[in-house]
């Protein structure tokens, strides 16, 4: 239940986070953001806050962020019943096509035409009665309450996302994956807190009838040479000691009364998960100050986005689907990360959003990196993309990103319940 929970927590955390930064960037770019939404599925709560609806849904995976374009489902077709409220300039500012059986309190009328977009007017037979046509001029931040009950404003033409210029869809399209990255640099600064701080090269144990003791290299001694190699972090001694296999070593460091020493200490081996290491027996002392370990934390996000960004670029090299992973692989990790406590469970959460942001802009077509380059043809060409080339190239991706999402959730079954 624990690791549910916690899958559920960043799962909703990495989707929110990215939501939030499309509907952030969308709405100073002046596009009009209809519907903000946590989870999928029926509706559990909702709440206008003009110009947006924020609503919450009842399966708590994902999210979506709703802008205005050409592809409005709150469209009025010539046939249907509505009920319209006016205001005392009798102008539309709600109209009900929930066809709910508890509509709003307005006038009912069978629309002949009607146009939300451009001229903004619905035109019908109020109560169905066809010898009374009549003509309204819609306000432009009317709502509309669609099928699925959910009161949105409408989308005039210069609130839509295809109008705005090429440089505010860009910025809309990259927001998500950038606040992502961000989410995981935030989180590793706030990890980096929560363990001691980074390891310094002064000894601050040194265990009994290790090496070290019989080197007598004591607590308060501070290391400064390997084998007439300077050193400045403790991954420098493990990395020496480690390639020694074995071998002397010639350790150079200033005891607690300041006098320089050098000592020849042997390594010994040990066995720790299967592999082979050596060790001398000495134990590194924390640096607690708070810059040294917020530059650990930037350190760790930097490192980790570098890593990532080789990883992408090793699977277009050599594709693999035991690469990927999708929501059962993550609530696999997550649920195993769960176990080991805060700092793990932080870590994890960092490094997969900054995987996520880095994977969403990949230049291909379905995810946010598509978007994005055809953005970029867009300035190249200076023009847009025609709306028939795009949507195709939109449907293709979508349909290859599904294939590959059903082939990564069936391999990460496989991977992690079955074999």
């Amino acid at each position: 239940m624990k690791g549910i929970l916690i899958f559920l927590i960043v799962f909703g955390l990495l989707v929110f986070v990215h939501e939030f930064g499309h509907f952030i960037v969308a709405k100073k770019c002046g596009i009009l953001v209809r519907e903000f939404s946590i989870g999928m599925g029926p509706k559990l709560f909702q709440v206008r806050r003009n110009p947006t609806m924020y609503t919450i849904r009842w399966l708590p995976l994902g999210g979506y962020v709703r802008l205005a374009g050409k592809d409005d489902d709150t469209a009025l077709e010539p046939g249907m019943t509505v009920i319209l409220q006016l205001n005392e300039q009798n102008e539309v500012i709600k109209i009900d096509a929930s066809k709910s059986n508890v509509p709003i309190e307005g006038i009912p009328v069978l629309i002949t035409k009607a146009d939300l977009v451009d001229e903004l007017f619905i035109s019908g037979y109020e109560n169905g009665n066809e010898a009374d046509r009549v003509t309204y001029h819609v306000n432009h931040d009317a709502t509309i309450i669609d099928q699925t009950k959910t009161e949105l404003i409408i989308a005039p033409r210069d609130t839509q996302f295809q109008e705005a210029n090429v440089w505010q869809k860009l910025a809309t399209n990259i927001a998500g994956p950038l606040m992502n990255i961000i989410l995981g640099f935030v989180v590793f600064m706030i990890w980096t807190f929560t363990i001691p701080g980074p390891a310094t090269t002064t000894v601050s144990y040194v265990d009994t009838n290790s090496p070290a003791k019989l080197a007598k290299i004591e607590p308060g001694s501070r290391l400064i040479k390997i084998n007439n190699y300077k050193i400045t972090t403790f991954q420098e001694v493990s990395d020496f000691i480690n390639h020694s296999k074995g071998k002397n070593i010639k350790v150079s460091f200033i005891n607690k009364d300041g006098q320089t020493k050098t000592a020849s200490v042997k390594p010994k081996s040990i066995k720790v998960q299967g592999q082979t290491i050596y060790q001398i027996g000495i134990h590194a002392q924390s640096d607690e100050h708070i810059s040294a370990k917020a530059q650990r934390g930037w350190e760790m996000a930097v490192s980790t986005t570098g890593m990532i960004f080789n990883a992408v670029g090793g699977l277009f090299r050599h594709f693999s689907l035991n690469k990927l992973s999708g929501p059962v692989g993550i609530y696999s990790q997550t649920s195993q990360v769960s176990q080991l406590g805060l700092p793990y469970i932080l870590a994890f959460l960092a490094m997969i959003s900054i995987n996520l942001g880095i994977v969403n802009m990949i230049p291909i077509p379905g995810l946010d990196g598509g978007k994005f380059l055809l953005n970029l043809i867009e300035i190249v060409r200076g023009k847009p993309i025609s709306e028939d080339h795009e949507a195709l190239v939109e449907l293709i991706g979508f349909g290859l990103l599904l294939i590959l999402i059903i082939a990564v959730t069936g391999n990460d079954i496989y991977r992690y319940f079955i074999k």
